[in-house]
């Protein structure tokens, strides 16, 4: 007798790793759909009050009914815990793109208006006797050269030798209190920089005293600070281990400092000098008050005013002439070459991170 029994039928089991979710393209459908209703409704309301239509309440409405949407779809078919995921990730990307909106704005806006002058003539001519269309801005990049590099020969110094002795010998009251006046100098104002600045040269010069130098002394209290903070923590980084190792080979601590923890450290002091020329080539209220402005070219940062690029920008701003035209367009030519000289600086810091950096070993 043969029992014969029929198998089963095969149930096709379902992929718990793809089961219950979103395909990829949903957000970006919600999305979508939650901008052109944005857009509908602003249009509604531009309709009914009689104003323009637009695109920034178009954006706003959008992205909340898109929030609202995708956390009630993911709920209704992945769970909670991935539509409180979607729900916050959409809230960081939101975030991240509002911050962006003004830095791009701020680059095309200046690229836009600075394009009408950025020519040979405006790099290799001053304002020496200008008063109308033509010149140039030649006397005030060399100005912001010389200020800034005699700032940074100020501060760097400084503020290495003072991250060394707060991370490697500090200790105490006075560590404490060095710790504290570099945070009090972080957050003083410009201005109180340049009003310092101004009071230290008149003790000597007299009343009336103007000088690249001064402004390099004013640049380089505000520079000090974040040399002094980045520093330190880069020396904080190097590990312990580099340093017990070559003092236990009989290398002076001095020497076990200047031989192994800067050259460790390098890359991460070199950035934050960087970013601490950054910080103060755009400065502008310390500079008009001891540097002074001037049309003409000054390579002495000892004597006599000295002009800087957003010193340049300032005065030709608030101060125009009978072609107002002419001067705005050197005013916005000479901010974009500001950005591009901070832009070439923070590239090089990069550059000089990648080659100088520690090599990892196996």
């Amino acid at each position: 007798m043969t029992i014969t029994t029929e198998a089963p039928a095969r149930r096709e089991a379902a992929n718990p790793l793809t089961a219950g979710q979103l395909p990829k393209w949903g957000p970006w459908a919600l999305l979508g759909v939650a901008l052109v209703i944005g857009a509908a409704v602003s249009a509604l309301v531009a309709g009914a009050s009689g104003t323009q239509f637009s695109i920034v309440a178009t954006v706003a409405v959008g992205f909340v009914l898109y929030l609202v949407a995708v956390t009630v779809v993911s709920q209704l078919i992945e769970g909670g815990r991935k539509a409180t995921d979607r729900l916050v990730t959409g809230i960081v990307v939101g975030a991240f793109l509002l911050a962006l909106v003004p830095l791009v704005s701020l680059i095309v806006t200046v690229v836009a208006n600075g394009a009408a002058r950025f020519d040979i003539e405006f790099f290799t001519y001053t304002m020496r006797n200008i008063v109308g269309e033509g010149g140039g801005v030649l006397h005030a990049i060399v100005g912001t050269v010389l200020v800034t590099l005699w700032a940074a020969i100020i501060s760097v110094p400084v503020g290495i030798f003072t991250a060394i002795y707060l991370v490697e010998y500090g200790r105490g009251r006075l560590s404490k209190a060095i710790t504290f006046f570099v945070d009090v100098m972080t957050g003083i104002p410009s201005i109180v920089a340049g009003l310092f600045a101004y009071a230290l040269f008149a003790l000597f010069a007299g009343e009336g005293v103007r000088s690249g130098f001064g402004g390099a002394v004013a640049l380089s209290l505000l520079m000090i600070p974040t040399v002094v903070r980045s520093t330190e923590e880069m020396l904080k980084l190097v590990p312990n281990d580099l340093r017990e190792a070559s003092l236990a080979l009989g290398v002076p601590k001095w020497l076990t400092i200047a031989k192994v923890v800067l050259p460790t450290a390098l890359a991460g002091i070199v950035t934050g000098v960087t970013l601490a020329i950054a910080r103060v080539i755009g400065e502008t209220a310390p500079l008009l008050i001891i540097a002074g402005f001037t049309t003409n070219m000054n390579y002495n940062v000892f004597d006599g005013r000295m002009m800087t690029l957003p010193v340049f920008a300032y005065n030709q701003y608030v101060s125009p002439g009978v072609q107002e035209q002419a001067y705005f367009d050197r005013a916005w030519t000479a901010a974009l070459v500001l950005i591009l000289i901070v832009m070439l600086l923070n590239i090089g810091a990069r550059l000089i991170a990648h080659f100088f950096a520690p090599k990892a070993g196996r």
